[in-house]
C-alpha cells in the first residue's frame, strides 16, 4: 500500500503501465494548497476505504 506522501508525488500511480498518468492528486493538491492556501489530507484504511479532506481558509488566500 502506498504511503499518503507517495500518492501526492507527480507520476505516482497504482495502475498498470500505460493506464494512469499519476497527475490527478498532485494537481488537486496544487490547486488547494497553492491556489487557495488550503490543505488536502488523506486517511486510508485497507479494506474500509479512503477519505480525502479539503480545508480552505474562510478569508481566502492570504
Amino acid at each position: 500500500m502506498p504511503t499518503p506522501a507517495q500518492i501526492f508525488d507527480p507520476f505516482f500511480t497504482t495502475k498498470d503501465v500505460g493506464r494512469g498518468s499519476g497527475q490527478g492528486l498532485p494537481l488537486a493538491r496544487a490547486v488547494v494548497h497553492e491556489g487557495h492556501a488550503g490543505i488536502l489530507t488523506v486517511d486510508a484504511t485497507v479494506g474500509s476505504g479512503t477519505t480525502f479532506t479539503i480545508r480552505l481558509p474562510i478569508d481566502g488566500k492570504p
